[in-house]
């Protein structure tokens, strides 16, 4: 087996003690047993696949990308693996031990400063903006993550693990919003198994463009870009909910002490949420979330630091 054999499969477990009395079961989905820790590594296994496949990238070639990290590191991880060279356009605004994980793994990092340290809409189109002139070199591969739409098909797998590890008993599955290409993959799977499966996602409230809200100025990492992304659809899609910054890190770390799970702020966004919807559907139900990513992500930022909190 090769480490791009290692991604998926990956763990599903039940919340002990911080969900309400008389909410449904809350199972959340341990995505940073992946190799570099998130379930990111599933769409760059697959859009690096996709683009091999068809011609698009060929041996020699560059792959060029913009990230706040997580993605980042998988193509990062990808890349190494097939050897092809790698250039990453990101930001201060973003974890450094990302950063240092995207370098470690062999990708040339391109710095695009943010305002005071916020993801905004501005922070995100710069970035695109960097990584479109670096595209326009010969013999390179743009993944374009926003509106690749071979981004959704890696997270399948994801969906038919969901629906095998929980039985075919979920009722919802919660999940916040980047690119949206993993709640579209899940969600197509999902509802192919269970029609009446509720399909909710998360987003920042401080940028809650999906609810009709202006774009603003946040600090969950990896979602709320600002604007509605183009891989958006919501047909698949049955409910938004919006979450503060603060309550998604003061989720995480919640989970790290009470639950024993050290994720990042989106997957504390995504169980304040999905507490929110089992509280809605009752005990009889069974809700399902991802733990995104791992908290070892975030040992520098106000969410795990030793001032955090």
């Amino acid at each position: 087996m090769n480490i791009l054999e290692a991604i998926g499969n990956t763990s599903i477990v039940r919340l002990a003690k911080i969900v309400p009395p008389g909410c449904a079961d809350i199972l959340v989905k341990l995505e940073w047993e992946n190799p570099t820790g998130s379930m990111k590594d599933r769409m760059a296994r697959a859009v690096i696949a996709r683009a091999e496949e068809d011609g698009r990238l060929r041996p020699g070639d560059t792959v060029v990308e913009y990230t706040g990290g997580s993605t980042g590191a998988a193509l990062a991880l990808v890349c190494a693996a097939k050897g092809y060279r790698l250039q990453i356009v990101t930001s201060d605004a973003f974890s450094p031990d990302k950063r240092s994980h995207m370098a470690a793994l062999g990708a040339e990092l391109t710095l695009v400063p943010s305002e005071e340290g916020f993801a905004t809409r501005k922070l995100f189109l710069d970035m695109i903006e960097v990584a479109r002139q670096l595209s326009r070199e010969p013999h390179t591969y743009w993944i374009d993550q926003l509106s690749n739409q071979d981004a959704a098909a890696g997270y399948y797998s994801l969906g038919e693990e969901i629906w095998s590890q929980s039985r075919g008993e979920v009722d919802a599955f919660v999940h916040s919003v980047g690119t949206a290409a993993s709640s579209r993959g899940v969600a197509t799977v999902l509802k192919r198994h269970k029609p009446g499966v509720e399909i909710v996602v998360v987003e920042p409230a401080e940028s809650s463009v999906l609810l009709g809200g202006p774009a603003g100025a946040h600090k969950i990492e990896g979602i709320g870009i600002g604007r509605t992304p183009p891989l958006w659809d919501p047909t698949l899609v049955d409910g938004i909910l919006a979450v503060r910054t603060d309550e998604a890190e003061d989720m995480a770390r919640q989970l790290a002490r009470e639950e024993a799970l050290f994720a990042g702020t989106s997957s504390g966004a995504n169980v304040v949420a999905a507490i929110r919807v089992a509280q809605r559907l009752g005990p009889r139900a069974k809700v399902v979330t991802l733990m995104v990513d791992s908290g070892l992500k975030y040992v520098s930022t106000d969410v795990y630091g030793l001032n955090a909190g």
